[in-house]
């Protein structure tokens, strides 16, 4: 495989988390106006061990389904989940209908729909990645403003932790990413290394791969994808990132990473722009980066990197200790260059 082309494969990664990291500072604003701030105490800790009660419960339960034959439920269910969540970002990007009532938005309903059937009826590599952008910006801008400074750090922490122990642990994301990757559902984002890759090639049988021969890498975080389905010679399956072999694959069709590695540190990045102390403005009109949100972007990308490095040196790492821990140092930093005292940077000054 050409070096350049796994160079451009990087980039066009880091691309898809700069967009979906934008796009939600650039929704966390209208998200609020539009009512969709829930919690009654953004600044509560607890609000995140709720969150990841309901991952854990999530995970048990997809566990379940793809053992005993659930895959067309769980693939329905994700892919009403995306369509639902489009539609929050529809409802406040697109101008509403000139008509009474709920039917003004119709034109957000027709487009979350149209996400929907994309998905279901074909479900190609760039119709799963524009879909994924949509849905983690979304996703991240609703966490945004409904978890403040601390549960965003507490929410981080406690998914790269474990994140870590169910890859180099119980490793039991195995199963579950080789159900997920075989759902074609944008909780994998596809960056493809030819221009004759087609996702909706991919055979299960294959393990995930055009031509028996070839074997896909996968780089994936947060539960979302695995290596080659077949175990192929050297094929790292301990759920997260991988390359066959003692040297990189240089058949490998395609790059995959789980969207929830783009949405997590993109949490604290919204957050960092939404709750910015009185004094603390945004650096670019329109949308909330916020001089520490900016530096937990950089933070977030330089795990991203990271992550990449390792993966095309053949080893495999778990992803959100890199990104959560990038997101994190770089929030720090930029909240002391703000000038935000440390303890009011983590959250922890209404507890002191």
């Amino acid at each position: 495989m050409n070096a350049d082309r796994r160079y451009v494969a990087v980039a066009a990664i880091v691309g898809i988390f700069v967009l979906v990291q934008l796009g939600a500072l650039a929704l966390v604003e209208p998200f609020k106006s539009a009512g969709f701030q829930d919690v009654q105490n953004p600044s509560d800790p607890t609000n995140s061990l709720l969150y990841v009660g309901a991952i854990l419960v999530a995970t048990v339960v997809m566990l379940g389904a793809f053992r005993y034959g659930g895959d067309r439920v769980i693939r329905a269910v994700l892919v009403f989940s995306s369509g639902y969540l489009s539609f929050y970002v529809f409802a406040v990007l697109v101008p509403a209908a000139p008509l009474p009532g709920l039917a003004a938005l119709a034109p957000a309903v027709a487009l979350a729909a149209l996400v929907t059937g994309a998905l279901w009826f074909y479900p190609e590599w760039y119709v799963i990645d524009a879909a994924g952008v949509v849905m983690g910006a979304g996703a991240a801008g609703l966490f945004g403003i409904n978890f403040g400074i601390l549960p965003a750090l507490v929410l981080l922490v406690v998914l790269a932790v474990y994140d870590a122990i169910s890859v180099y642990g119980t490793e039991h994301m195995l199963t579950l990413a080789e159900g997920v990757m075989d759902l074609k559902v944008p909780v994998v984002l596809v960056v493809p290394l030819t221009l004759s890759y087609s996702f909706l090639d991919e055979s299960p049988e294959a393990g995930g791969s055009d031509d028996g021969d070839e074997d896909d890498t996968a780089v994936a975080d947060g539960g979302q994808a695995s290596g080659n389905e077949a175990g192929g010679d050297g094929t790292d399956e301990g759920g997260n990132a991988s390359e066959e072999g003692d040297e990189a694959d240089p058949e490998r069709d395609a790059f995959f990473i789980g969207l929830g590695d783009a949405v997590m540190p993109a949490v604290l990045i919204a957050s960092a722009g939404f709750f910015a102390p009185v004094g603390v403005s945004s650096l670019v009109p329109g949308i909330a980066l916020t001089l520490p949100a900016l530096t937990a972007m950089v933070g977030t990308n330089l795990g991203l990197l990271a992550l990449m490095y390792f993966v095309m040196q053949g080893r495999a790492h778990a992803g959100l200790p890199l990104l959560n821990g990038g997101a994190i140092g770089g929030y720090l930093v930029g909240a002391l260059a703000a000038g935000i005292p440390l303890v009011q940077a983590l959250g922890l000054a209404p507890y002191l």
